[in-house]
């Protein structure tokens, strides 16, 4: 299965909360296009029907340790070079 990059499922946690918040002060038509957007987007991300259930799922995801190497095992033992491959 894959699993979403936190980087961007914090960004639209992030800028769903920031829509509801601006939602709930003054309703705006192209705002709750984008919370629309962002809820389809989080919930396709998290594999459910739901916000409530995709938002449940992004936080645990979140909070999961980021998987590395085993203990005790380096790139170089596993017949890597150690590099990096981010550009």
């Amino acid at each position: 299965m894959l699993v979403p990059d936190p980087k961007v499922v914090r960004q639209l946690l992030t800028r769903y909360a920031t829509l509801r918040i601006a939602q709930a002060e003054r309703h705006s038509p192209a705002a709750a296009r984008e919370l629309e957007d962002v809820s389809y987007t989080l919930c396709v991300m998290m594999a459910t029907s739901g916000i409530d259930e995709a938002i449940a799922r992004a936080d645990a995801l979140l909070v999961r340790p980021v998987a590395g190497p085993a203990p005790g095992r380096t790139p170089e033992a596993d017949g890597g070079t150690g590099l990096s491959l981010a550009v």
